[in-house]
């Protein structure tokens, strides 16, 4: 299962490279990943042999996470004729091979969608056994994650839907103490996983899902390229910003030392 799910994930990502080589909108495979964990997901919790509390839990956790995000994505994409400027400064960035090197970055994020749904094969196939209050508190990283998520990308939307708030920083609200509180409930999400697979014979693996989503949103394709974009499109109000407020996790905003 564990093999034909990764060729499924690696397929997928060829067969919506094939799509942006005619569509320009290379930015959808955001949209791919997401998706693909809830469907991987509900893949092995139809054939694994874990408890069927565990494996309802497991499309429950990932298949609410997957449906909200890649949702969100697909809207804010279709309102959009553009492809996101990360992906714009990514061809410029490939040049003339950019379509072979978005293959090679497609199929990175097939495998990858493949790696954060591994937790939910470790559930689907546990027997159980864990304390009621170990699943609850696992439950309520998920909750935490899922609302606070949501909130931060509702509260976003709302302010950029103001035209009174064009080019401006959006600060309000949970952007108020962190620049990134939707990726800080991202993160804080996973840690629902090793806690509902506690004592199952691979927990370890679920414990990689927070420590490389850390990884991801933190040093590699989350806050770096969000905030260079920013930065190109907000100047000098955005730079003040990150001087006076916390990157990731929520904190008290400091005063400004340039001011």
């Amino acid at each position: 299962m564990l093999f034909l799910t990764l060729l499924f994930s690696l397929l997928a990502a060829i067969v919506l490279w094939m799509w942006q080589l005619r569509s320009g909108r290379a930015d959808w495979v955001d949209v791919l990943w997401a998706g693909l964990i809830g469907v991987l997901a509900l893949c092995y919790a139809l054939t694994g042999e874990g408890s069927t509390a565990l494996r309802v839990l497991a499309v429950l956790v990932a298949g609410s996470w997957s449906l909200r995000l890649s949702w969100h994505l697909a809207r804010r994409l279709a309102g959009h004729d553009e492809e996101d400027g990360r992906y714009q400064a990514m061809r410029k960035v490939f040049g003339h091979r950019q379509h072979a090197w978005l293959l090679v970055f497609f199929l990175g994020q097939g495998l990858v969608a493949w790696l954060f749904a591994l937790p939910a094969w470790v559930l689907a196939n546990h027997d159980g056994g864990q304390a009621v209050w170990v699943i609850g508190l696992g439950l309520g990283f998920w909750l935490t994650g899922l609302v606070g998520e949501s909130i931060a990308d509702r509260q976003l939307a709302a302010f950029r839907s103001n035209p009174a708030n064009l080019g401006k920083v959006c600060d309000v609200g949970l952007w108020r103490y962190s620049r990134h509180p939707n990726y800080f409930f991202e993160w804080v999400g996973w840690f629902a996983w090793p806690l509902l697979a506690a004592g199952a014979d691979w927990q370890w693996i679920t414990w990689l899902a927070p420590l490389l989503m850390l990884l991801f949103l933190y040093r590699v394709t989350g806050i770096p390229y969000t905030e260079k974009q920013a930065v190109k499109s907000r100047g000098e109000a955005y730079r003040t910003y990150q001087r006076t407020t916390s990157a990731f996790i929520p904190w008290f905003r400091r005063p400004d030392s340039d001011s």
